[in-house]
């Protein structure tokens, strides 16, 4: 319930996320059963203790069995839980001494063994909650009600009630309580519950919004798309539901290890018991092979690395699903949406350099999306993101006519304007100014720039929109589904794990999908994949080899339930792929699934290694123990110190070790994307140095120096200083955070060559004459154009994949780029 409007989740559902509390009241959880199993087991310890100092050794004896038989109980109930599974696990060696012990007189060592099996119980409960601390703070945030606009007031109505299309007010501080989009102006949104990211984020208008999230700005209204059940939120406390305490898979390696070290026990104790006569041996090899590194060891270092992947926003559905991923061999990708940015995002602007448009391009595409303002279609809303990006002003369009598949022509401003295929724009605009149906070809009308934007397109992939302004066509605005920031990043990493095979399959066209696929380095591209090809190639690769398979839609579904490991992008996949995979990524970030393998592989190691040393520490100290060296009662101190080191061990895996991710936070990360949004400020206007060598063999020679000039004095004035202040003040904290300065060198020499080209550049402009330019004039300065501009491209691309994307914030988007003719 809500008062004032100043909430919207409810104190009982805080109460009721508390491990604990139960409406008020303390309620038992493991932890708090296994603490006062120790608090007992010490108590008969020390009154046993106490009754042998004064010699009342009746009583001693007495406590001790007590304490025996008290951790006898949970002990046979493990077993006859495992029997009723049809398995005989390791906590038969621990029946089996601690009933040992009682039966032969030991009942200091079974005491002993009774405390050193609650501290173990006690030490997995504290180290599952602490795993589980981060999936609770996923379900008390978890949205309750909401504030709907119904006429001109509002109601309060619980989540359960929102219908999709319902305009709902978010308020200061309040949980976004279902999946929208924002309605006007813009929204601060945190983000760290569902992505750990401190940095909140800026939306705009019609930008999507994630239940579960906080509003950190003003007020603002909110389209709900989803309802409360279908939203993302709700779907993540789903997979965190299934992701609890899934002990039957984490056991599975210690259970691997049983199979080998309790008949190796069983058969030692007997023979020391057959060979000796002496039933105290066989008690003493009992008592130092309880299995406290098989029981304890490896579920606390694998609950330990799925704390660990949950506070990174990887969810992984279990122990199984970790020592899966952790010695995965082979990783397929689905490329749009999980290797690519998802939408059609607008990536060059060509414009016909003698057109009235062509000399501004920032005007073509504010002309372009005012009109695509009002069409429903997926690239007009491309077009009006973008303009929106840039903060150009948009015009409500108006006569606007529009003819799905082919194009939309209205009036902006008083202008004629067309959008869509190059016949369209061209006849569009020409018809209405009085050219009539006869309108010449495009490809003639438009000259040679139309022909290169075509074959551009089919050599890309790319998709273009071309614009007429006032009657002639005017330019393209070129549109694709571009890498994600982080996807080159995440590949590395993942080859610096170990993966020896990635490999990509996609639905696109071979052309399309090979374009990204050697930009990104995979080793094989599989295209034109109907789902069942997906399920093919996935079953394919795993008769050789341990996969992963990585995707987001719902055709990714049986390929994902299909792999080794499945993982599901839930930041901006379906239900259906999220509820098939083994793993789910809630943050928009691909890189961390590279952090979750390494992650994974860690702790498999960890948990080995304590499970080996448990072992072999408890193989010696049976073997001493067989022969007689070594009585129950210091044989099972000997063992509780066996088992401080191997549980020591595994506790190690909540804590980064080289599988730890380099990252910027606070004062650094806000530099990075200081820097990362400067990139995006720069972007468009590193064509300044290509659209003045494009239009070297055509303009005269007064325009070609002007255009060298402008781009000349954007290096100068811009560009240089952006550069000087990285050098200056970012590199010098990246130095610091990848640990010397061998990390940033390239960089800096990139930059001292950028520094010597724009000094060349501007001595080239200082010595030519326009009344003088001859052939070679021009070829050396679009030759030095050209090379200035792709070592800019080349550094911007190195930056922002090397640099930019160690923020723990997601990835700025590619900006578009504008190109003249």
């Amino acid at each position: 319930m809500t008062v004032g409007g100043e909430s919207s989740r409810e104190p009982a559902a805080a109460a009721d996320a508390q491990p604990g509390v139960v409406g008020g009241r303390a309620r038992s959880t493991p932890r708090r059963r296994a603490a006062l199993l120790v608090g007992l087991a010490l108590g008969g310890l020390a009154v046993g203790a106490v009754g042998w100092f004064v010699d009342q050794t009746r009583i001693s004896a007495v406590a001790w069995a007590v304490t025996a038989g008290i951790a006898l109980v949970p002990a046979v109930a493990s077993v006859v839980a495992g029997l009723r599974d049809r398995k005989a696990g390791v906590d038969v060696i621990a029946v089996l001494a601690l009933i040992g012990t009682v039966a032969v007189g030991e009942y200091l060592a079974g005491a002993v063994v009774a405390v050193m099996l609650a501290t173990g119980r006690l030490l997995e409960a504290a180290a599952g909650e602490r795993a589980e601390r981060a999936l609770r703070q996923l379900q008390a945030a978890a949205p309750r009600s909401a504030r709907r606009r119904e006429g001109a007031g509002l109601h309060t109505v619980a989540v359960a009630e929102i219908a999709v299309g319902d305009l709902l007010v978010v308020g200061a501080g309040e949980v976004v309580p279902v999946d929208g989009r924002v309605e006007r102006d813009t929204a601060v949104i945190d983000e760290s519950t569902l992505t750990g990211e401190p940095v909140p984020v800026t939306k705009r208008a019609g930008d999507a919004v994630r239940s579960g999230t906080f509003n950190a700005g003003g007020p603002f209204e909110l389209r709900a798309t989803t309802t409360a059940e279908d939203s993302a939120y709700a779907g993540i406390v789903r997979l965190v539901e299934s992701a609890r305490a899934d002990s039957a898979g984490s056991v599975r390696m210690a259970d691997r290890y049983a199979l080998a070290f309790v008949p190796a026990a069983l058969l030692l104790a007997a023979l020391a018991w057959a060979l000796s006569g002496q039933a105290e041996r066989a008690v003493a090899v009992l008592v130092v092979a309880t299995p406290c590194p098989l029981i304890l060891a490896v579920p606390i270092a694998i609950v330990s690395g799925l704390s660990r992947a949950a506070r990174r926003g990887v969810i992984v559905k279990g122990g199984g699903a970790l020592e899966a991923l952790g010695r995965a061999d082979t990783v397929l990708f689905d490329k749009t949406g999980t290797l690519t940015v998802g939408r059609p995002t607008v990536t060059d602007v060509v414009t016909d350099s003698a057109s009235a448009a062509g000399s501004a391009p920032a005007e073509l595409i504010r002309l372009a999306a005012s009109l695509d303002q009002v069409s429903p279609h997926v690239l007009a809303a491309a077009l009006v993101r973008e303009a929106r990006e840039r903060d150009l002003p948009l015009t409500m369009p108006q006569d606007v006519v529009e003819e799905p598949g082919t194009g939309i022509r209205g009036r902006v401003a008083g202008r004629l304007v067309a959008v869509g295929t190059a016949a369209w724009a061209g006849a569009a605009v020409g018809a209405a100014v009085g050219a009539g149906p006869g309108v010449a070809p495009v490809a003639e009308a438009g000259g040679r720039w139309v022909r290169t934007v075509r074959r551009r397109c089919t050599f890309d992939g790319s998709t273009a929109v071309f614009v007429g302004v006032d009657g002639r066509l005017a330019g393209a605005l070129l549109l694709d589904d571009p890498p994600r920031p982080d996807a080159p990043r995440m590949i590395n990493r993942l080859r610096a794990a170990g993966v020896g095979r990635i490999v990509m399959v996609t639905g696109d066209r071979a052309e399309v999908a090979e374009s990204v696929g050697a930009g990104l380095g995979v080793d094989e591209v599989i295209a034109e994949c109907t789902p069942a090809d997906k399920l093919a190639a996935v079953r394919a690769e795993g008769r050789t080899a341990s996969t992963v398979m990585v995707g987001d839609g719902v055709n990714d579904a049986p390929a994902l339930a299909a792999a080794t490991v499945g993982v599901a992008l839930a930041a901006r996949g379906t239900t259906a792929s999220a509820e098939a995979a083994d793993v789910v990524l809630t943050v928009d970030r691909l890189d961390r699934l590279a952090e979750a393998m390494a992650i994974a592989a860690r702790s498999v190691t960890i948990a080995r290694q304590s499970v080996l040393l448990g072992m072999g520490l408890s193989l010696i100290a049976m073997v001493v123990a067989s022969f007689g060296g070594l009585a129950p009662a210091p044989g099972a101190l000997l063992q509780e110190g066996i088992d401080i080191a191997a549980i020591g061990n595994a506790l190690r895996a909540l804590r980064p070790g080289r599988d730890r991710s380099v990252s910027l936070h606070g004062e650094q990360a806000a530099m990075s994307e200081h820097f990362a949004a400067e990139h995006h400020r720069l972007r468009p206007g590193l064509d300044l140095l290509r659209s003045a060598a494009a239009v070297a063999d055509d303009a005269e020679p007064a325009e070609i120096l002007r255009r060298a000039g402008a781009a000349h004095r954007f290096c100068v004035e811009e560009l240089l200083p952006h550069e000087d202040a990285e050098d200056a003040e970012f590199y010098p904290v990246l130095t610091s955070v990848l640990g010397g300065s061998e990390s940033t060198a390239m960089m800096s020499r990139a930059h001292m060559e950028i520094h010597h080209l724009v000094r060349r550049l501007g001595r080239l402009l200082d010595e030519l004459d326009p009344a003088d330019l001859d052939r070679d004039d021009v070829r050396d300065l679009r030759q030095l154009l050209y090379g200035l501009y792709a070592v800019l491209r080349l550094h911007f691309a190195q930056e922002e994949e090397d640099y930019f994307s160690l923020a723990d914030a997601p990835p700025i988007p590619p900006a578009g780029q504008e190109v003249l003719a």
